[in-house]
């Protein structure tokens, strides 16, 4: 089986093919840049990118993977979560490509695509593991027993941390997106000058919040009108440590809790060098082991989603022609897979 993905649930629009027996086989990203001047998603900017750019970079993801549309047995997109008119944009295409192709076609759940986004590498995790996923609007840990069987251990209450990251970065005038800037940044900091609270790591559980750490950098970048430099750095520094931590501390405590070995981790910030560090140094010391996916399958992108539909495809899971789209729609909403699935890793 051969799976044409398509994603388009925020500011990315990615395609790519994915074979079931021969793995990743070719895929294109593109991160719309239009919204940087806004400080945020435009989602009617973002939607007409992917109007633009989605049938070329399904051209160059089948030429890459040196396949044609007699090739593809199945298509895959995101149907959600997401903005309501990005989603509609993969929506619609993917439904016209199957129908066109007299292919089966399959919406595929954002958040499962970045679950099992390390299933694309050559050293995949074994179920059942914890994820920590934190994914642009998203922070939870969560429990997975095996292909399609979800359970949520824990949640941000309020901001998620990828949105953490990006609003200090803003504070630190570091532009937007700047969560990856404000990482390099912090490379620069002096890790003793600041000491920012670690929230909710004193109570029981295992849910999050940000808004609280932002609020506090936001009080300390107030303290100095002329912000130079190396106070930048230093306070990017403790705010990553803060959130590094914070992570950490629920990370070991989901682990203990299920007594699983495995963590997997997932999304935007789990490219995070510092976050990588510690959690590599963390699972050594819990006799445990960490997968991250590599740091272009971090970010939204159709890989993920070619995966996933492919397995949901060969377990005898098909959508009809309807175009629906899920912008709000739980993880924990989405079909349970058969447990005789004919799952391929």
């Amino acid at each position: 089986m051969r799976i044409l993905g398509i994603e388009t649930s925020c500011d990315e629009t990615a395609a790519a093919v994915y074979d079931a027996e021969k793995g990743l086989l070719g895929h294109a990203i593109y991160s719309q840049e239009a919204h940087s001047a806004y400080g945020g998603v435009v989602p009617e900017l973002a939607s007409r990118d992917h109007v633009r750019k989605a049938i070329p970079l399904i051209e160059q993801a089948l030429l890459e993977a040196k396949s044609s549309a007699e090739d593809i047995t199945g298509v895959a997109f995101t149907a959600g979560p997401g903005l309501a008119g990005a989603l509609l944009v993969g929506a619609c295409i993917g439904r016209s490509i199957g129908f066109a192709w007299n292919v089966p076609t399959i919406g595929v759940h954002h958040l499962e695509g970045h679950l099992l986004a390390p299933m694309l590498e050559s050293n995949p995790p074994v179920f059942p593991f914890v994820a920590l996923l934190v994914s642009g609007g998203h922070t939870q840990l969560i429990k997975v027993a095996r292909f399609g069987v979800y359970e949520l251990l824990g949640e941000s209450v309020d901001d998620a941390v990828g949105e953490a990251f990006d609003k200090t970065a803003k504070l630190l005038n570091l532009g937007y997106p700047g969560g990856a800037a404000l990482a390099e940044l912090a490379k620069k900091g002096d890790p003793h000058r600041f000491h920012f609270p670690r929230p909710m790591i004193d109570r029981p559980g295992l849910d999050f919040s940000f808004s609280g750490l932002k609020t506090f950098a936001a009080n300390t970048i107030t303290q100095f009108p002329l912000l130079d430099e190396p106070t930048r750095a230093d306070i990017a520094r403790a705010f990553q440590d803060a959130v590094v931590e914070t992570l950490l501390v629920k990370c070991r405590r989901a682990l203990r809790l299920t007594g699983w070995k495995t963590l997997v981790v997932a999304g935007g910030v789990g490219a995070n060098w510092a976050l990588r560090s510690a959690l590599e140094k963390m699972v050594s010391l819990e006799n445990s082991s960490v997968y991250f996916p590599r740091q272009v399958f971090c970010t939204d992108n159709a890989a993920m989603i070619a995966y996933v539909g492919c397995q949901r495809l060969l377990a005898g899971e098909q959508n009809s022609l309807a175009i629906q789209v899920y912008p709000r729609w739980p993880l924990t909403a989405i079909p349970i897979t058969p447990q005789d699935a004919n799952f391929k890793r």
